[in-house]
């Protein structure tokens, strides 16, 4: 299974905002630097993010990013759910003709993989990520640093 750089990139920022102390906020420029991308392709996935509560965006002088929940409450597999358009073959989409489906098996097949995939990541939380915080906030920091 390979996602979408649009969930690799929700997953990074959830990650960096994550390494931050409690109450402490960032911007999108921040996280760009950090992770050497562009600030036009976060700002669609902050506004997203904040959409759907991973995220807590605050406006104006004293504004910022910061988590809309605890990490131990942000749940990988739901957040991949919610990013992703799981249709991995084309036969997943109800409006998808193809001769063989009333007898393929591999759609049945793709399905149960698609499944076991998610399962796993439905046993971590954004917690379970910022096990080695301290680590990252250090590669962040190198990282901004150097821009």
């Amino acid at each position: 299974m390979q996602l979408t750089s649009y969930t690799d990139y929700s997953l990074r920022v959830l990650i960096y905002v994550g390494t931050l102390p409690e109450g402490g906020r960032t911007s999108i420029k921040e996280i760009a630097s950090a992770y050497q991308l562009s600030s036009n392709h976060l700002q669609k996935i902050v506004h997203d993010l904040g959409r759907k509560n991973y995220l807590e965006t605050i406006r104006g002088r004293n504004g910022g990013i910061q988590l809309g929940a605890k990490p131990e409450n942000i749940n990988v597999g739901a957040l991949v759910r919610e990013m992703e358009d799981m249709a991995l073959v084309d036969c997943f989409n109800e409006n998808h003709l193809c001769a063989i489906s009333p007898v393929c098996r591999l759609k049945g097949a793709l399905h149960r993989a698609n499944e076991a995939f998610l399962k796993v990541l439905d046993d971590y939380t954004l917690a379970d990520l910022l096990v080695n915080k301290d680590d990252l906030a250090d590669i962040f920091l190198a990282e901004i640093r150097k821009t």
